[in-house]
């Protein structure tokens, strides 16, 4: 009798236990392991892709990496983003979507109230780029002015169908900092410059026909093939105020195809570009 009622004790509290813990916590199988992944899938070879997830800024992150997971590109360059919330977001794109990325980070400035953390241990902000295939020479660069806030940009190398390429993202000053960020492009373009194989993802916070983007336009060319600087009426708008500033730039190489996808977690729309497979070419150069 004693061993039966302790049989039934036990039990009452392995389920009071689950009740408590719920089915979020980490673990096994109970515990939303690896039942969690919807669908586990690889990356699509040669897609690359931008977004600026902020605005609002506290979007839930499980939707945020279901976003990413939909469209699933081998690389991605994100700005406005929290250190933090990218490590979230790589994880329930690995937990729950079956997608294993690696991840490289290009902090601009530490903010409690922007990305929590313990107010004298602040959160990294800035941009960060997630790649399938490993990333070396990462560096970091913050632009001599930020305008209204710091920025920089980011360039690290990695493998894109088969062949090493260096990837830049970059966020540019705010909308109507035209002179800052005209100097921000000038040391922008002197970095892509130094490298025959490039691609350049970012939130320029330009229209294509802006006079600081003419640096960018002699070196790279955007994958949307609508969108040249003389063709800026036939561009398709990557944010929700009907204009165009998302872009990937792409240099040494072309592009099949583009894709822009409205997003209800940010202000900004994902942008996606398939590119052509990449010849090999003669590497040259290192980074500032």
């Amino acid at each position: 009798m004693l061993g039966r009622e302790t049989r039934l004790l036990t039990g009452a509290v392995i389920v009071a236990c689950v009740v408590l813990v719920g089915p979020s916590a980490p673990g096994g199988p109970l515990f939303g392991g690896p039942q969690a992944v919807s669908a586990v899938r690889d990356v699509v070879p040669n897609r690359v892709m931008t977004w600026n997830m902020c605005n609002p800024c506290e979007e839930s992150n499980t939707d945020r990496a279901a976003e990413i997971a939909r469209y699933a590109p081998q690389v991605i360059g994100l700005q406005e983003a929290c250190a933090r919330d990218v490590e979230r977001i790589r994880e329930y794109l690995e937990t729950r979507h079956g997608l294993v990325y690696h991840v490289e980070y290009g902090t601009v400035l530490r903010n409690w109230s922007r990305c929590g953390g313990a107010p004298w241990r602040p959160g990294g902000y800035g941009q960060a780029i997630l790649s399938a295939a490993p990333m070396t020479d990462r560096v970091n660069v913050e632009y001599p002015d930020g305008g209204s806030e710091d920025r920089g940009y980011m360039a690290v190398t990695t493998t894109v169908g088969g062949a090493r390429v260096r990837v830049f993202n970059t966020h540019l000053a705010e909308r109507r900092q035209e002179l800052v960020r005209a100097n921000q492009t000038r040391v922008l373009a002197a970095a892509v410059a130094r490298h025959d194989r490039t691609i350049l993802l970012g939130d320029f916070n330009a229209v294509p026909d802006a006079p600081e983007l003419d640096r960018i336009w002699a070196l790279a060319t955007d994958t949307d093939p609508q969108c040249r600087p003389a063709l800026y009426g036939a561009c398709r708008t990557t944010a929700d105020w009907n204009t165009k500033f998302d872009y990937v730039f792409l240099r040494g190489f072309t592009s099949r195809g583009h894709q822009v996808k409205p997003s209800v977690h940010s202000d900004h729309h994902l942008v996606y570009a398939e590119l052509d497979p990449i010849q090999a070419s003669p590497r040259r150069g290192g980074e500032a």
